[in-house]
């Protein structure tokens, strides 16, 4: 079965100093529809989870083909996001998790990921690296893993769950899976080393 695909969005981008991560422009688009895009180009089904005040947030999602998801508790951490996330699975279903604060992951990047959980025989969680072995994003989490999710808590984003023994690593040649931007600085010199320095106004 082809994975559920869900963004967490509920985050308040407490270190962008009043700017929201999310809203960034990046090739003409808010970056949280950008990377939802990324995911709806999979052909498989995709959810986003916002904070029920995220009103912009929702707006620069509408006409997508997906399902949005508001998690009334996000503050309390990321646990209550995957809490939320795990429980939108179909049966066998498993969940691809994608972090839609990395721009350098697109449609290519997710099909590389979960076809090495689909060639592992789905069962063991997969996930995007550099090439020194860092994790990053998008990870895949088989089914049988997301009971597992109830007993989160706080910002455990879920490696609580994962046994580094039998972690699956998808390396990329470069940092894309694990450039994360959250704060204007790292924006800053995103843009300057991928030549995006026109991009810099909020959406």
């Amino acid at each position: 079965m082809t994975p559920l695909i869900v963004l967490p969005a509920a985050g308040a981008s407490s270190r962008m100093r009043g700017r929201d991560k999310l809203l960034e422009v990046v090739d003409g688009r808010a970056l949280l529809r950008r990377q939802a895009e990324a995911a709806v180009l999979t052909g498989w089904d995709v959810a986003v989870l916002v904070h029920p005040d995220q009103a912009e947030r929702m707006a620069v999602l509408d006409g997508l083909d997906i399902q949005i998801v508001t998690v009334p508790d996000a503050r309390d951490g990321m646990s209550a996001t995957l809490k939320v996330a795990a429980s939108l699975a179909k049966p066998e279903q498993p969940l691809c998790l994608l972090l839609p604060d990395v721009p350098g992951i697109g449609p290519r990047e997710i099909g590389f990921v979960c076809a090495a959980f689909v060639k592992s025989g789905s069962a063991k969680i997969t996930r995007g690296s550099d090439p020194e072995g860092h994790p990053g994003t998008p990870i895949v989490f088989p089914h049988a893993t997301l009971k597992g999710f109830a007993d989160l808590s706080g910002d455990d984003g879920g490696r609580s769950l994962i046994d580094p023994n039998a972690l699956i690593k998808v390396h990329f040649p470069d940092d894309r899976a694990t450039r994360d931007l959250d704060t204007p600085e790292e924006w800053a010199k995103w843009r300057a080393d991928t030549n995006r320095s026109g991009e810099a106004d909020s959406a």
